[in-house]
């Protein structure tokens, strides 16, 4: 005889069965005491179902093949629930060690089911709980990518609002604050990095690094940038920010004055944008609106700040290519110093007196005096102007339209 009436009699207790099942596998892992993250009437359904599917399976000869459908609805739920594939599968196990026990039990009421019948079917069994088991597997991965997917896209669409100012009033900012994971209020700031390929992570795996440093962040990826909100809600959360930062190789990275209300989030993107405009363009590195403001004002106005370099520095830009590049070398350099001669010729590996005549050659070229504050300000501006202008940009006849040191996509 075979198992099919030993399929058949527990098909008729499926609902006790499936019941049972149930609060084995509730009892056995700790995911599933949990009710609000598995309701106990889910996983009885689930149960229920699955074991109807491998009875049906025993109990009739013309069923055409096994119906992996029930385990696909079961990967598919605990995916949605948030149940772990680990646990999931482990779950799994057990109620098939669970309805395989039951199976047995019922045979030993029959003598006539033998024990060769038992050992033959069970590999049978398990081959069966081998196909269900992929199914749940490959189910709960393809539901979890598609709901990761679909969260990331949410978050992308929430950070999007907030740095645009979409989001304005107190619930929906609050709302939005957590479901980003971030708190409700601040210090937050903006960081603003250059990719250097459309759709290139310049900050590859930031928003990880951050979450070690206890950082709350979320990140948007545009066509030229990377764009961030970062919660800085413990000591020295700042220095860790910074310090997180700069161990991204190769970055460029604009970061913002601290603030408190996520309503101040396209302006802190502004000026994050404006510090990462003011970063030297000589290679990687972080800059902080706060580190030099006058930086950031020449920034802010790139029309503005050419034509301060046109009428302050055009008689040194207009120099042969050599010569201009020693002046606003050595200018660079005495600023640097805080107008130290000594010093600047220390960076420069040149004599003091080397420096002191590039000095007054600017000096004479300018007709501004190296010893007066305001003429000292407006050279330093232009300087400022000349150095975001970038390469190429600062020759004969001034700094050029093109001199904003703006990042692509930094308007505003």
């Amino acid at each position: 005889m075979d198992l099919s009436e030993v399929a058949a009699a527990l098909h008729a207790r499926v609902p006790e069965l499936g019941e049972r099942m149930a609060l084995r596998i509730r009892s056995q892992v700790d995911a599933y005491k949990d009710d609000s993250l598995t309701p106990f009437d889910s996983l009885r359904h689930s149960c229920t179902a699955n074991a109807a599917l491998v009875l049906n399976h025993l109990r009739s000869a013309d069923v055409p093949g096994p119906d992996p459908s029930p385990s696909r609805e079961t990967g598919r739920v605990r995916a949605e629930q948030g149940m772990p594939l680990a646990d999931t599968l482990h779950a799994y196990r057990i109620g098939f060690a669970f309805l395989w026990s039951e199976i047995l039990a019922e045979a030993r009421t029959r003598p006539e089911v033998s024990d060769a019948e038992l050992v033959s079917r069970s590999a049978e069994i398990w081959a069966l709980f081998g196909l269900y088991a992929q199914t749940v597997a490959t189910a709960h991965r393809e539901a979890t990518a598609e709901l990761t997917s679909q969260r990331q896209a949410r978050r992308s669409a929430l950070a999007e609002a907030l740095f645009t100012g979409v989001i304005a009033d107190r619930t929906t900012l609050r709302d939005a604050a957590r479901e980003l994971g971030l708190p409700e209020r601040g210090p937050y700031a903006v960081a603003a990095a250059v990719a250097d390929a459309p759709g290139e992570e310049p900050l590859a795996g930031i928003e990880s690094a951050l979450r070690q440093a206890r950082l709350p962040s979320t990140w948007r990826l545009l066509p030229d940038q990377q764009i961030g909100l970062v919660a800085l809600p413990v000591p020295d959360a700042e220095g860790a920010l910074l310090r997180v930062l700069n161990r991204a190789r190769g970055a460029r990275v604009g970061v913002s004055p601290r603030f408190d209300s996520l309503r101040d989030a396209p302006q802190a993107l502004r000026f994050a944008r404006l510090a990462l405009a003011g970063l030297r363009r000589t290679g990687p590195g972080v800059a902080r609106f706060d580190d030099d403001p006058l930086a950031m004002v020449v920034a802010a106005a790139p029309a503005e700040a050419a034509h301060l370099t046109e009428v302050v520095l055009r008689p040194v830009l207009g120099l042969p290519a050599a010569e201009r590049a020693r002046l606003l070398e050595t200018l660079e350099h005495w600023f640097a110093t805080s107008g130290s001669a000594r010093d600047a010729a220390g960076r420069l590996f040149v004599h003091p007196n080397t420096v002191r005549y590039r000095l007054r050659r600017v000096e004479e070229l300018t007709g501004r005096s190296l010893s007066d504050p305001r003429a000292v300000a407006h050279i330093g501006a232009a300087l400022l102007a000349v150095r975001n202008s970038g390469p190429g940009e600062s020759g004969s006849g001034g700094s050029g339209s093109g001199g904003s040191g703006r990042p692509p996509g930094a308007a505003g």
